[in-house]
């Protein structure tokens, strides 16, 4: 059996470390982190995860306010709207809803807002630095992917890594971040022609493309560490990753299950990035 790595445990841990940082941050300003998210009405996915996000803040103390848009918002406003919780001193960090409508343009929504308060990770400034090797607020997933590995004892340096996945959410960040506890990484995606034989050399095997059962048990090195952080919906209520988990169960050393893996570790990245943010911008 592979060492189960298990994110809803982590979250605990990660829970009450913030919880007692968010209290420290009250105590020194008066006044806990803000989190404010920007929700443009349409997604109904997007109400599940805001309704995640409102509850995870709550347990930890941090002041959490939405701000529900129509569908119909012109650009000019929406921008017009991060830019005044850009000004506002009590807003620690901003976070856009995604998806958005496709008459906006999701680039320059997220180039608008101010690097500091960017709590997702996701602007250029943000994930330049992220690049160079510099301090920045990381995206949360693969965040939360690492901070599993941490958290188990896994080690990375000279390990080779397989990142299967290229977006700037977490494929590109997450490769960035192996590349930092100095793995070697290879970047594999949907064009990818022999996936199998980059995958089945790899140490460690991190795969986001949304795309149920793309790497599968046959495919792994045995004893390869296994972070999965696809969640793809089944129908009836099931929902499973990116790997297909029973056959890379067989083979893997470690593996993250789905649901249970990175998913509850992700929302507690989010708010080390707010208590994080909120302490930067009291300096």
């Amino acid at each position: 059996m592979p060492l189960i790595l298990d994110g809803r445990s982590v979250a605990a841990t990660l829970r009450e470390e913030l919880r007692a940082g968010v209290r420290e941050f009250q105590q020194q300003y008066s006044s806990p982190p803000r989190l404010d998210v920007v929700q443009v009405h349409g997604d109904a996915a997007s109400d599940w995860y805001v309704r995640a996000i409102s509850r995870a803040c709550q347990h930890v103390g941090i002041t959490f306010q939405l701000a529900q848009l129509p569908a119909d918002i012109e650009q000019d406003a929406l921008i017009a709207q991060i830019q005044q919780l850009n000004a506002r001193p009590e807003t620690h960090g901003i976070i856009v809803q995604v998806p958005l409508p496709q008459h906006l343009d999701g680039a320059a929504v997220i180039d608008a807002l101010d690097p500091r308060k960017d709590v997702d990770g996701l602007h250029p400034v943000n994930l330049g630095r992220l690049a160079q090797g510099l301090p920045a607020l990381v995206p949360n997933t693969p965040a939360g992917g690492m901070e599993l590995l941490r958290h188990y004892n896994i080690s990375l340096a000279g390990k080779h890594a397989v990142v299967v996945g290229r977006s700037n959410i977490v494929g590109k960040p997450m490769a960035l971040l192996l590349l930092q506890e100095h793995a070697t990484v290879t970047v594999a995606h949907s064009r990818t022609p022999n996936l199998a034989a980059i995958v089945g050399s790899a140490d460690v095997v991190a795969v986001a493309v949304g795309r149920a059962g793309i790497v599968t048990g046959a495919m792994l090195k045995p004893g390869a560490v296994v972070v999965d952080f696809g969640i793809n919906e089944m129908g009836a209520g099931q929902v499973v990753g990116d790997v297909d988990y029973g056959s890379a169960a067989e083979v893997a050393g470690a593996i993250t299950p789905v649901p249970g893996g990175t998913g509850p570790v992700t929302n507690m990245m989010l708010l080390r990035n707010v208590l994080h943010a909120a302490r930067a911008q009291q300096l």
